[in-house]
């Protein structure tokens, strides 16, 4: 019998203007431009999203982006944004070649380790309806929907998380 050993999943924080974090910000952006019209991208459309919804509050102090790399290979974002009761999850990416290996898993899993780290006790997020996908990694990994705490055109489900300390450590 053999087995087949799969590349890790490892992440580290850089920011949001570093080459390889603005590429993958670009291709989340393309996707959720795509997603959200039905139809290719259209010249400029995802330059006026990334000016839309920017992500460079994603920094110290107000936040973090993390990249993830699967083995050698580039393959995903996840940010927070440090709110006063609670961190914002934004940015969840999963480059489409490392899909269904554990990426989204390993990206909340770190997300709420840095939050936890950070004092927070709870991740918030919102999301749209299409990205059925997001939600369904969401509630797998323990987010519950909640009431809104948010406004924006693309807000259409809330999720919570509450972060446990883990045993041994003190609140």
């Amino acid at each position: 019998m053999t087995s087949t050993v799969r590349p890790p999943w490892v992440t580290a924080p850089v920011r949001p203007d570093d080459p390889d974090a603005a590429l993958l910000l670009r291709e989340y952006m393309t996707e959720m431009v795509v997603r959200y019209h039905r139809r290719p991208a259209r010249p400029g459309e995802v330059d006026a999203a990334l000016d839309e919804l920017p992500s460079d509050d994603l920094t110290v102090p107000g936040g973090m982006l993390l990249l993830a790399h699967h083995g050698d290979e580039l393959a995903g974002c996840a940010g927070l944004r440090w709110r006063p009761d609670f961190a914002e999850l934004t940015r969840v990416f999963v480059r489409p070649a490392h899909r269904g290996t554990g990426g989204g898993a390993a990206l909340l899993a770190a997300v709420e380790h840095a939050a936890r780290a950070a004092g927070a006790d709870r991740i918030r997020l919102d999301t749209r309806h299409d990205l059925v996908e997001a939600r369904a990694l969401y509630a797998r990994h323990g987010y519950v929907e909640i009431p809104a705490y948010s406004r924006g055109p693309y807000a259409e489900h809330w999720f919570e998380k509450r972060l446990t300390n883990r045993p041994g450590r003190a609140k």
